[in-house]
C-alpha cells in the first residue's frame, strides 16, 4: 500500500480557490450534448475558479454510461488546458468504480472524487475497506466524501488518510464537531498537511465561515453555475477577511435563496443546479417537451449562457453595496418536476447586484414552483 499522502505534492498541491461542479448538458432526447457543455465550463473557467470536478453531483456522474463519462471528463480537461486540475466523480461498488476509474485517466483527469456507495451505509470496517480498495484500483489521487449514506468516525479517517492516493476529505453532512474531531484526528495521526478539507454542503457559503473555524479551508459552490459574479464576490471576500462584504452577500443573497430551495420537497435539486432530478424522469420517458429549443432540466445554466453578457463585477474595481433576490412567478410551458409530473408555472427571480460603480440586474432561472 502506498505511504501516507503528501499535501505538498500531485493534486493536494495544486487544489486552491472556489471549486467549480459544472453542469452536464442534455438535449431533448437524454442525450449528452458537449458543445453546451464545453461553452457551460470554459465561461466559467473565464471567471477564476480553482479547480473544476466534472461529472460528479452536479455533473449526473450516476446517470452516465462509461463512454458519455469520459468524453464529458475529456470536454473539461480541454477546456481547462492544465490551468486548474480537473478532478472527475466515481462511486458505486469497487468493480463498477474501476472502468470509470480507468476513463478518467484516459481523458487525462488529474484526480477522482468517490462518492458514496449506493444505498448501503456500512460499518467503519467496510467502509474502511471500500475506500482502500478503490483507491488501490484509481491509478491518480482520490478525494473522498462523506454525505447520505456515509458518515465516518475521525478514527476511520485516520486510516484512510494513511493511503497514500487519499488526499482530501470532503464533507456534506454538516455535523461541525465531528469535522473538528475528524481533523483533529488526522492531524494527531499524521502532522499538519495529511489531507485537504472541502466543504460540500448544498450552498456552503452559508457555513463557510464555521468551516473554516474547525479547519476547513476550502469549499464548492452551487451559486457558481449560475451566477459566477456573486459566487466570486463572495469568495474574494472571504478569502480577504472581508466580513461586512460576506454578511451583505450572505443576507442579500444567501438566506433568500436557502429559504427559496427548502419551499418543497425536491426544490433544492432543481434551484441552481440545472433541475438534474428532472432529468433523470425524462431520461426514462423521453418526452419531447423542451423550453427555448433546449431541454427544460438545463434551461437555467443554457438560457443564461445564451444571453449576451452584461458587466463583469470582478472586472471593474467594484465595492458590493447591496444585493437583492426578488422572487416572482411566471407561466412557462410544461416543465418536469423531481418526480416527474408537469408543471405549468415557474419561479424566477431578479436579482440585483449594487457597488459603488455597477448596477447589475439579472433574471436568473430558478424555475419551477413546487406547489403550482
Amino acid at each position: 500500500m502506498p505511504i501516507a499522502a503528501d499535501a505538498t505534492h500531485g493534486l493536494a498541491a495544486r487544489l486552491d480557490g472556489l471549486l467549480f461542479f459544472p453542469v452536464t448538458a442534455f438535449d431533448d432526447r437524454g442525450d449528452v450534448e458537449l458543445g453546451a457543455y464545453r461553452q457551460h465550463v470554459e465561461q466559467r473557467l473565464a471567471a477564476g475558479p480553482g479547480a473544476v470536478f466534472a461529472a460528479c453531483g452536479t455533473g449526473e456522474f450516476w446517470t452516465l454510461g462509461v463512454d458519455e463519462y469520459e468524453r464529458v471528463v475529456r470536454v473539461a480537461v480541454e477546456a481547462a488546458a492544465g490551468r486548474v486540475p480537473v478532478v472527475a466523480g466515481i462511486g458505486y461498488s469497487v468493480p463498477v468504480a474501476r472502468p470509470f476509474a480507468e476513463a478518467a485517466a484516459r481523458a487525462g483527469a488529474d484526480g477522482l472524487l468517490a462518492m458514496p456507495p449506493y444505498l448501503v451505509a456500512g460499518t467503519q470496517a467496510g467502509l474502511r475497506d471500500h475506500y482502500r480498495r478503490l483507491a488501490d484500483v484509481a491509478d491518480m489521487d482520490v478525494i473522498i466524501y462523506q454525505r447520505d449514506n456515509v458518515t465516518f468516525t475521525p478514527e476511520t479517517v485516520a486510516d484512510l488518510a494513511g493511503h497514500g492516493r487519499i488526499v482530501g476529505f470532503k464533507d456534506g453532512l454538516g455535523d461541525l464537531d465531528l469535522m473538528r474531531r475528524i481533523v483533529g484526528a488526522v492531524r494527531v495521526r499524521h502532522g499538519d498537511g495529511a489531507l485537504l478539507y472541502f466543504n460540500g454542503m448544498p450552498t456552503a457559503e452559508m457555513t463557510q465561515q464555521a468551516y473554516r473555524g474547525v479547519g476547513v479551508p476550502m469549499y464548492s459552490s452551487a451559486v457558481f453555475c449560475f451566477a459566477p459574479d456573486l459566487a466570486m464576490a463572495f469568495y474574494r471576500a472571504y478569502a480577504a477577511g472581508d466580513d461586512a462584504t460576506v454578511d451583505r452577500l450572505l443576507d442579500g443573497f444567501w438566506r433568500p435563496y436557502v429559504e427559496l430551495r427548502h419551499k418543497g420537497a425536491g426544490y433544492a435539486v432543481v434551484a441552481g443546479e440545472g433541475g438534474r432530478a428532472a432529468r433523470r424522469a425524462r431520461r426514462r420517458s423521453r418526452p419531447r417537451t423542451a423550453v427555448g429549443g433546449r431541454a427544460g432540466t438545463r434551461e437555467p445554466v443554457a438560457r443564461a449562457d445564451r444571453r449576451r453578457p452584461g458587466p463583469n463585477l470582478m472586472s471593474v474595481d467594484a465595492s458590493i453595496v447591496d444585493v437583492m433576490i426578488t422572487p416572482i412567478a411566471v407561466q412557462d410551458p410544461p416543465l418536469l418536476n423531481s418526480v416527474g409530473v408537469h408543471q405549468a408555472f415557474g419561479l424566477r427571480s431578479i436579482l440585483q447586484v449594487r457597488t459603488d460603480t455597477v448596477a447589475r440586474r439579472h433574471l436568473r432561472g430558478l424555475w419551477r414552483r413546487p406547489d403550482a
